[in-house]
């Protein structure tokens, strides 16, 4: 039985290792939505905008549409969540799981109509497909904003990555969460890879269906690591 002074320490070193999990579910789905939705990103927006200047550019090769879908639904999924979860307390709260719980099923869902379903560019479904997996990201997004894990934004590492060099001791820094930052940049790599296998080995639709077990899983620890108090 942990002190009580502990509590909070382990209750934030749970809420860490739970975004680190949603991290590497979204490297799985970003990489099936580049390799199979037509080069765009579902969750890292910045990319997406990197694309859709390049295609607004001129370059035939890439989506104009399909980015422009994405940023819109990633806004209206952080919106909405934002909406849901504004007075919900911070951390890892019960509103935040019910939210993955939400986003878990309709991932699980979508993959397994996509094992039916052929996608291609510039069609409706693939648009639909586009819309409804980047909403539920922005939504992902929004909720790891309340949760609050300083440095795992689960969609994106950037800021990760910036702040791990600019905090480090080579840099005149305390290399403060070093460990943490280097988790988040390796889980969404591991994600990616991961997300690259199942696009090439069996398909976009078990990539979505894996990233819904991912998170399956990591509520599925949590439920056991809170029984057990």
């Amino acid at each position: 039985m942990p002190k009580r002074d502990k509590i909070p320490a382990l209750h934030a070193q749970w809420e860490t290792v739970m975004m680190i999990v949603a991290t590497f579910a979204t490297g799985i789905i970003d990489a099936v939505g580049y390799l199979g939705f037509d080069k765009i990103f579902t969750a890292n927006m910045t990319g997406n905008v990197i694309v859709l200047g390049m295609g607004l550019a001129g370059n035939d090769e890439l989506p104009v549409m399909g980015p422009l879908i994405a940023l819109a639904a990633f806004f209206i999924g952080a919106l909405l969540c934002g909406r849901l979860l504004r007075n919900a307390e911070g951390g890892w709260s019960r509103p935040v799981r019910r939210f993955f719980l939400v986003e878990a099923i309709i991932l699980l869902c979508a993959g397994l109509i996509l094992l039916r379903v052929r996608l291609e560019p510039d069609s409706s479904v693939l648009y639909v497909f586009t819309f409804i997996v980047a909403c539920v990201l922005g939504g992902q997004a929004s909720a790891a904003r309340k949760v609050g894990v300083k440095d795992v934004t689960t969609v994106v590492v950037t800021s990760t990555i910036t702040g791990l060099a600019s905090d480090s001791r080579m840099a005149g820094g305390a290399g403060q969460r070093s460990a943490r930052k280097i988790a988040a940049v390796a889980s969404i790599i591991a994600g990616a890879t991961v997300g690259g296998l199942l696009h090439r080995i069996v398909g976009d639709g078990w990539g979505v269906i894996a990233t819904a077990l991912v998170l399956f899983a990591m509520l599925a620890a949590d439920a056991v690591m809170t029984a057990r108090g």
